[in-house]
């Protein structure tokens, strides 16, 4: 005998609030989450970012293909969550903690002495096809 309403056939009445769908669904919502994020990560970075160094003004061309260029130097970036992730192709991933703030952004940590904040000052530019990108190494290749 089933319960009232339950059209006697002794199944239960699954609501909207079912655990088990519940579960689902927000693991459901973190995978996308996550996946815009990572989507959105390169797009914050990209630009033309202008640091300064003593009297010296140094320019940093930061692309949504994951390059960044500072003269003839081209490295690969990626953000892992708060961290930036840098390798000029040594085979070992520079980690800095990063903060972004609009046009600002600040690295510190890795091999700086001090932290260093950057400017936006503009778009960034197409890679010419003359430069090649850095392979990434290996997560857990790191230099500290």
């Amino acid at each position: 005998m089933g319960r009232p309403g339950d059209g006697g056939d002794g199944a239960r009445c699954k609501t909207a609030l079912d655990p088990a769908k519940m579960c689902a669904m927000v693991k459901a919502m973190w995978a996308v989450a996550a996946a815009v994020a990572a989507a959105q990560a390169p797009m914050r970075l990209t630009g033309d970012w202008q640091a300064r160094a003593g009297d010296e003004i140094r320019h940093i061309m930061v692309r949504s293909d994951s390059s960044a260029q500072f003269g003839q130097d081209v490295a690969r970036w990626r953000v892992v969550g708060d961290s930036l992730w840098i390798t000029l192709g040594d085979g070992v991933w520079q980690v800095y903690g990063m903060k972004l703030a609009g046009a600002k952004l600040t690295i510190s940590g890795g091999d700086l002495e001090k932290p260093v904040t950057l400017r936006r000052v503009g778009p960034a530019t197409a890679r010419p096809d003359t430069l090649t990108i850095p392979d990434p190494p290996a997560p857990n290749q790191r230099a500290w």
